[in-house]
């Protein structure tokens, strides 16, 4: 066999981002500025002389590598911590969108001396969010945030990447002369609305034929929703819809129900996510030439101020105060405006189409993000203290199971960690009064678990795996004073007979 040494190049360029995600964050430096720079490094330009520009190539795999970036980011949402939110964070990730594209396309027409209807189509590709690499630099900043606000800014950044996504294709086709105004509206609402409805049937869809297939090896459960992820992309396409929104909303609606190896699933597609950024980035970092910037560093800076001073606050503070948010946390969601793989993919589009002046909105664009991200993503800690936004703690360790009897009826297997406030804390079991139906199988006391007796006391802080009847719910909610969510068991055969061998890094975010 000849030697590949594009497969060996690959496999060091994806090693070398695993490895140094962990002091990029660690320094809050987003993992996108590190994985863009690994692939200019590796690029003609840099060091590497990698020769790549097959912008088509680019375009395709940044849509499916978008689609799985969405859906793993909606079965990591549970609907009940964005349901109070909807309005606030649908408003901003639609009209918002749409402000910000607009305030921002006409600013840019004059600067880069370009048509109005190209500065639109600018506006469009940048408007677009990624508050997923916010959160990841205020958690590695130890820095806790209301969860209203969180809840908010991680609707937005599911469902904003849709709109822009449509938004970016229409002007384009203004720009080609295929559309009208009243087109694009009406194109808006018949998208989103075949999309919103199909992604929710196909994922309840979805959810019956795991439950029940039964598969002979569980590893085809994760190329059955690998496959699902495809069909769902094109087949809402095929239909008039958005196929990105419908994988949002599918990843919502999967991720707050309970099917059958529902938490491996859920780590597979995070994994999934990771690979499609990681390789997506490196090969956005293959496609720019930095020998460009030059021509384009100050007006791309100008774009980059009006973005980050006058077309984000003002989408936000249009959009957020009618809801009565506080001006401070409105202010933080104007500068969290963090800009990510999207406006990267979408500067791809008009390339593709042949566009003029498209090279020169490609290299803004990516000049646009790089500063985007050097500057918001590493001041987002420093803001969110000089706001005083701080929130809820964060949450505590968790056991981390997953199990093929988990379902939508029958028993659940719950998890919950005692606090000091449950009525159960300093009893023991069998004063609990705990109905016939309900069993408290392990307890993990610091860094020992063990198998609960009658007279086993619960102590604050105790992590407690329950099997009980979906009837009993409401009473161990009582007891622990908790919203009691079914947890999933992973790994079994792991609960050797010392049960000690549970730990920190096995156990999922979030609390039962």
């Amino acid at each position: 066999m000849e030697p590949q040494p594009l497969i060996l190049v690959a496999g060091v360029l994806l090693l070398i981002g695993v490895l140094a995600s962990k002091p990029s964050s660690r320094y809050g430096v987003p993992g996108l500025l590190l994985f863009l720079g690994l692939g200019m490094l590796a690029g003609s330009d840099g060091i590497g002389g990698i020769e790549f520009d097959d912008v088509e190539l680019a375009r395709s795999f940044g849509i499916v590598a978008l689609a799985f970036i969405l859906f793993s980011g909606g079965l990591g949402t549970k609907y009940v911590d964005i349901k109070r939110v909807l309005a606030p964070g649908l408003t901003l990730a639609t009209v918002g969108v749409a402000v910000t594209a607009l305030a921002l396309g006409g600013l840019s027409s004059w600067l880069l001396d370009i048509s109005l209807q190209e500065g639109f189509l600018l506006g469009a590709v940048v408007a677009s969010t990624d508050a997923a690499a916010v959160f990841a630099i205020l958690r590695s900043r130890g820095i806790a945030m209301e969860q209203r606000l969180g809840s908010m800014l991680e609707l937005e950044s599911g469902s904003n990447d849709p709109a822009a996504v449509f938004l970016t294709l229409a002007m384009i086709d203004v720009i080609e002369g295929d559309a009208s105004a009243g087109s694009i509206v009406a194109s808006f609402f018949l998208q989103m609305s075949i999309g919103l409805v199909a992604g929710y049937v196909l994922a309840r869809a979805a959810i019956w034929v795991i439950n029940r297939v039964a598969l002979d090896f569980d590893g085809l459960y994760p190329v059955f929703t690998f496959a699902f992820v495809l069909i769902v992309l094109e087949g809402v396409s095929q239909l008039g819809g958005s196929g990105f929104l419908a994988l949002y909303v599918a990843g919502v609606t999967l991720g707050s129900r309970n099917f059958v190896h529902k938490r491996s699933l859920i780590r597979f597609h995070d994994a999934v996510a990771w690979l499609m950024q990681i390789a997506m980035f490196v090969m956005l970092g293959l496609l720019v030439f930095p020998s460009d910037f030059p021509d384009v560093v100050l007006p791309a800076l100008a774009v980059t101020a009006l973005l980050m001073f006058v077309a984000r606050p003002l989408a936000a503070f249009a959009t957020l105060l009618p809801y009565r948010l506080p001006a401070r946390q409105v202010a933080f969601v104007s500068w969290v405006g963090l800009r990510g793989a999207t406006p990267i993919i979408l500067a791809t589009f008009p390339v593709a189409a042949g566009l003029d002046n498209s090279s020169v909105l490609f290299n803004v664009v990516f000049f646009v993000v790089l500063t985007s991200v050097l500057i918001q993503g590493t001041t987002i800690g420093t803001a969110a203290k000089w706001l005083k936004l701080g929130g809820d703690p964060p949450p505590p360790r968790e056991i981390s199971f997953d199990s093929v009897i988990t379902g939508d009826d029958g028993p659940q297997l719950h998890e919950v960690t005692v606090p000091a406030t449950a009525a159960a804390t300093g009893r023991a079991l069998l004063d609990l009064g705990l109905p016939a139906g309900v069993l408290v199988v392990l307890v993990r006391r610091g860094d020992h678990s063990f198998m609960p007796q009658g007279n086993t006391v619960l102590e604050v802080d105790d992590d407690v795996l329950i099997v009980a009847e979906q009837e009993h719910r409401p009473r161990l909610a009582e007891l622990f004073d908790a919203t009691l969510v079914p947890a999933e068991i992973d790994e079994l055969d792991d609960l050797d007979d010392d049960h000690d061998d549970l730990d920190d890094d096995q156990r999922p975010e979030g609390t039962m």
